[in-house]
């Protein structure tokens, strides 16, 4: 018995189905449905790879900044015995401290030598403008001779790391 109306679902096309289907939530095309999971999972990928990127870069500069201070830190303490090597070269000299002296100056050098590889500089502050980026103004005297805010004497050299102060110059300062 053949039957026209009665139509087997396995037979059906796309084109034959009920277009109340189209509306019902109930049926959905699972190739939309697994291209939409796709889709989202292509975003989440983008995402948690840039999140990543942005994480890594940021860990980078936090371990840049941390060497830097590391090495920041160290030349400052190693300031203070280049100032005592000062100290120590401008004091009296007589005839049985000369190889002494000659020691002093020879450690002195290679101290220089490896701050100046380093980066470290000594800038100078004698007849300049007071700069409270650089300076540190320790005494203020009265100066006819000189100009208001000259530098008129520097008790402690200032030192630059490149473009970074690593310790401002402690300074007399003139006032009118």
């Amino acid at each position: 018995m053949s039957d026209k109306h009665a139509t087997d679902p396995a037979d059906s096309s796309p084109a034959d189905a009920d277009p109340s289907d189209a509306q019902n939530p109930a049926v959905v095309d699972p190739i939309a449905e697994i291209r939409r999971e796709r889709d989202e999972f292509q975003d989440r990928l983008l995402r948690k790879t840039a999140e990543f990127d942005n994480y890594r870069k940021r860990i980078d500069r936090e371990r840049r900044e941390q060497a830097d201070q590391a090495v920041v830190s160290l030349m400052q303490e190693l300031l203070l015995v280049v100032d005592d090597f000062d100290r120590a070269r401008t004091a009296g000299s007589g005839g049985e401290t000369d190889p002494y002296r000659k020691g002093v100056e020879l450690i002195y050098q290679k101290l220089n030598d490896l701050l100046r590889r380093r980066g470290v500089t000594a800038f100078e502050s004698l007849g300049n403008d007071f700069d409270p980026n650089r300076h540190q103004a320790v005494v203020h005297e009265s100066s006819p001779e000189h100009r208001e805010g000259e530098v008129i004497g520097e008790l402690q050299k200032g030192y630059m790391m490149g473009d970074r102060l690593l310790r401002p110059a402690m300074v007399k300062v003139a006032k009118a």
